[in-house]
């Protein structure tokens, strides 16, 4: 069975996206968690943490945005 050039790129593309946006989701999951937490904890500190958080959650969605550059690199070019 022979895969021609653009399977293989959308198969590429698929597997660089959904394998790159997995560790994201779980570090958001995360985050959204323990953040919660906190302010379940310490609600005086809500804003602190919160600010915190989203700055994080931030961070952590700028990784699936490399991830969704790279699969549209693969398919595009």
């Amino acid at each position: 069975m022979v895969l021609e050039k653009d399977s293989v790129q959308l198969l590429a593309a698929a597997l660089a996206i959904g394998i790159g946006s997995i560790g994201p989701a779980i570090a958001i999951g995360m985050l959204g968690g323990k953040a919660m937490e906190a302010m379940g904890r310490n609600p005086e500190a809500s804003g602190k943490i919160q600010s915190a958080m989203i700055l994080a959650i931030a961070f952590a969605e700028a990784i699936a945005i490399y991830a969704l550059v790279v699969a549209l690199i693969i398919k595009f070019v």
